[in-house]
């Protein structure tokens, strides 16, 4: 019931807040710049507001906060998620402002989500309801445990899951419908273990996403922009750490590690043979250059992303 709460007053604060929001930003001229190098019909999305993340960020907080009764785990949560957020924020900042397409150089932002990742694992190494063991897949919930490896092993799974999710974040509704099928997943993992904090948390996670589509649905009023996409990997990341599912991460967000992959192959056959394997990356845009209409391939990555959940909760 608490996670029903949680999903369902961030989902209201998305539909709420999203109109003034956008406004705001629309008023500011916060608009996307658009990369000349993607696909041609995305130009068209120039101006667009970004930082739309913000209305993400404030459900997420308001309805974890109205649906626990508890609060342990879940502050160490809202605080990486919204540290990775802020992150987003200044890369978005120095995209609109300073009209650099790509924002914060890469080397900054990994030294900073690193760090956020260090403090996370610090945490989860230090507590006695976590400490350094970690569920490993399809094993009936046998632990494998990390030693003082487990902080370095958490800041990775913390870069990992952020920048798979801004990869993800290219077309209008996919990043987060995509997230709020990962979140949801983590509901029930959460509840299977009896983690109520991280459960309340998915679902406002899940909620707020929902929320946060209505308005970016294509054609998009708003892009969640760095804003969001760093903050819900962040959250996607707090959710397997803090329910030592690190590992079932791999599989729940699954298009994520699609994503990245298609990423990782299209440069290094690039740079091996000089030629493509996809005709853009990350996949998602190789599929819309095939002459898959946009809304088509958000549906279908969500269907994928329903499919990669099914199968994680399975492997809990």
């Amino acid at each position: 019931m608490r996670s029903a709460v949680s999903g369902t007053v961030a989902l209201a604060v998305s539909l709420l807040i999203g109109p003034p929001v956008i406004g705001y930003l629309r008023r500011l001229k916060y608009g996307q710049v658009v990369r000349t190098d993607g696909p041609a019909s995305h130009l068209k999305k120039s101006g667009t507001p970004s930082m739309g993340g913000v209305i993400m960020l404030a459900a997420v907080v308001i309805g974890a906060v109205s649906g626990s009764r508890s609060f342990n785990e879940l502050p160490w949560a809202l605080f990486i998620t919204t540290g990775c957020g802020l992150i987003g924020m200044a890369d978005d900042y120095v995209s609109v402002v300073a009209h650099r397409s790509l924002g914060l150089r890469a080397r900054h932002k990994l030294l900073l989500q690193g760090a956020l990742g260090i403090i996370l694992g610090m945490y989860a190494y230090a507590s006695p309801n976590l400490g350094s063991a970690v569920i490993v897949p399809f094993t009936h919930g046998r632990l494998i445990d990390l030693g003082i490896w487990k902080i370095p092993f958490v800041a990775l799974v913390l870069i990992s899951a952020t920048n798979g999710v801004n990869l993800t974040d290219g077309l209008d509704g996919l990043a987060g419908g995509t997230v709020a099928v990962a979140s949801f997943a983590y509901l029930a993992v959460a509840r299977s273990i009896g983690n109520a904090e991280m459960a309340v948390f998915a679902g406002a996670v899940g909620g707020a996403c929902l929320g946060f589509v209505w308005w970016n649905a294509y054609p998009a009023r708003v892009f969640m922009g760095d804003t969001g996409s760093l903050a819900l990997g962040a959250a996607l990341a707090c959710m397997a750490v803090l329910t030592k599912t690190e590992f079932i991460l791999v599989i729940i967000g699954g298009v994520y590690v699609m994503e990245t992959l298609s990423d990782i192959i299209q440069v290094a056959s690039f740079r091996l043979t000089g030629k493509r394997v996809f005709r853009m990356a990350p996949i998602h845009h190789h599929f819309e250059l095939s002459g898959v209409p946009e809304t088509q391939v958000v549906v279908r990555f969500w269907i994928v992303a329903a499919f990669f959940g099914v199968l994680g909760f399975m492997a809990l």
